[in-house]
């Protein structure tokens, strides 16, 4: 997921693809070594030892994948050294704010609605925003996709659609809680993906699919579930919890982005506020609401893996609902104060950002084939620039 799936999704700008793929090789790469130690030192170490195992190599992908998703905000109009500055900070504060959330406040979030996909997103945003480029509409003509681009894209958008359910169930208790969040997420999955596709059609004006609402939109169905998806859901909750989510992230990519840009100077490059922010958001209130109704008599046994606190007593499971819902507030402070300060210290001009006329170009920092360095040299026959942004 984090290297093939974002990777992929994000090869859709016709002259950055070696720049998708390539810098999110490298800043996973430095995410997860970074990430162990980070989190290591807030919840594994032991007698001066970071203990490593399989939880920990699967919370340093998670922390990765948060740091892609803020990639996704900057993708195109930010450097090498710029992005690598940024992993460094976010990981930190991404290891801060779990360490907050799941220790201090007793929070559950095993798929990350909040702790990965809201921190990621709005870091992100707020990252954009710092950045802000006035003259980008100079690189306007290089935003658009072209139909091999797109189509790349869509591998990414499979890869993650269909390790999804293993993704948010793979931290959750071994046994009916697990197969439970993987239900719960494939259920949700479904009925975002027939939501986007209808939705799309409905809002295009001739019938049409847009590709950018499926390779993005339809994988919300997983972000609503994040902290939800080991709860007593249910089917239909899922169901109907994932065709909310595919409503709004379509909505959000055909009327929201544009407003971002122009009203509030946001340029969100693959629109994470929309797959990710906004049903991080949900999924997080989601959450609120069915850890507000968790019953001895729902969970059983099972309560215990789920609610601990509730099942020893030490809380009811409105005081969790409160928990829950104080935890997606520190996440969002977290992530707007971390990402304008990570924003200010990326404007430094010792980190070479690209100038305005040559972003989203793979040329500034990749050896490229001649045939395609001297097609860059002429007029683009390109499609309307994407939507995304």
């Amino acid at each position: 997921m984090v290297f093939v799936g974002f990777g992929f999704l994000m090869v859709f700008l016709q002259r950055y693809g070696f720049s998708s793929v390539g810098f999110t090789f490298l800043l996973a790469a430095l995410a997860l070594q970074w990430s162990t130690l980070v989190q290591g030192f807030l919840h594994s170490l032991h007698g001066g030892h970071i203990l490593v195992g399989v939880e920990s190599m699967i919370n340093a992908d998670f922390c990765a994948a948060s740091v892609l998703i803020s990639f996704g905000a900057i993708l195109g109009k930010t450097g090498p050294a710029q992005l690598l500055l940024m992993t460094l900070l976010e990981v930190a504060l991404f290891g801060i704010n779990e360490f907050v959330l799941l220790n201090l406040l007793g929070v559950r979030d095993a798929g990350g609605s909040m702790t990965i996909h809201t921190f990621g997103a709005y870091f992100g945003l707020f990252l954009s925003r710092v950045l802000y480029r006035r003259q980008l509409e100079k690189s306007k003509h290089r935003q658009g996709s072209i139909y091999h681009s797109d189509l790349f894209a869509m591998i990414g958008t499979i890869f993650l659609w269909i390790f999804w359910p293993s993704f948010n169930s793979a931290p959750t208790a071994l046994g009916d809680t697990q197969h439970r969040t993987a239900l719960n997420t494939y259920y949700s999955l479904t009925a975002s993906t027939l939501s986007t596709f209808a939705l799309s059609a409905l809002i295009s004006g001739d019938g049409r699919l847009d590709m950018v609402h499926v390779q993005n939109a339809a994988l919300a169905g997983g972000v609503v579930v994040g902290t939800s998806g080991e709860m007593m859901l249910t089917p239909f909750g899922a169901l109907a919890a994932g065709f909310l989510a595919g409503t709004v992230s379509t909505l959000g990519y055909k009327f929201l982005t544009p407003v971002l840009e122009s009203k509030l100077k946001i340029q969100d490059t693959c629109g994470v506020h929309n797959l990710h922010g906004m049903p991080g958001v949900l999924g997080a209130l989601l959450g609120v609401l069915v850890a507000g109704l968790a019953t001895h008599d729902a969970y059983g046994d099972g309560l215990e893996s789920v609610f601990p606190l509730i099942a020893e007593g030490q809380r009811t499971a409105r005081s969790q609902a409160i928990y829950q819902l104080f935890g997606l507030l520190v996440t969002l402070v977290l992530a707007i104060v971390g990402g304008s300060l990570g924003g200010l210290l990326l404007r430094l001009p010792c980190l070479d950002a690209p100038p305005d006329s040559e972003c989203y170009e793979d040329q500034i920092y990749w050896e490229v084939p001649g045939e395609y360095e001297n097609e860059a040299q002429g007029p683009l026959s390109v499609e309307e620039p994407d939507t995304r942004a």
